[in-house]
């Protein structure tokens, strides 16, 4: 009798162990997702000194900052700039909410805005299109 409980017990253990690690492998890719983004566009200066609006070629807006990268110098650039969205989560399920409209055969808004803080710039051209 002590077998076959101790065998239930370890069966329920292990349902529970490989239940919380599914569920840490999709919190896992979800936050690597929202947390970097790259976007490709023109640099222009923003209200302060430390700001900078990144406008994408698809149309988005990002304000942009940066410690790592000196921006001042690529104001009026296309750029390709890699950094960390700021309100992630937030920023996700808006972008979620338009991606069920597009689904739902609504035109898709490429207005999106957006907060983020450059980690590492590359210049596409001296020029913006």
């Amino acid at each position: 009798m002590k077998s076959k409980v101790s065998k239930f017990a370890f069966c329920v253990m292990l349902v529970a162990f490989s239940s919380c690690w599914l569920l840490a492998q999709n919190d896992t890719t979800d936050k690597s997702k929202s947390d970097t983004r790259t976007i490709t566009g023109c640099l222009s200066q923003g209200d302060s000194a430390n700001e900078f609006l990144l406008t994408g070629t698809d149309g988005s807006t990002w304000e942009v900052r940066s410690s790592a990268v000196s921006l001042a110098k690529h104001v009026g650039h296309e750029v390709s700039a890699t950094g960390v969205v700021s309100n992630a989560m937030a920023h996700n399920m808006k972008e979620d909410a338009k991606d069920a409209a597009t689904d739902a055969h609504m035109k898709k808004d490429n207005s999106e805005h957006g907060h983020m803080k450059i980690t590492d710039l590359q210049m596409v051209s001296e020029s913006c299109k």
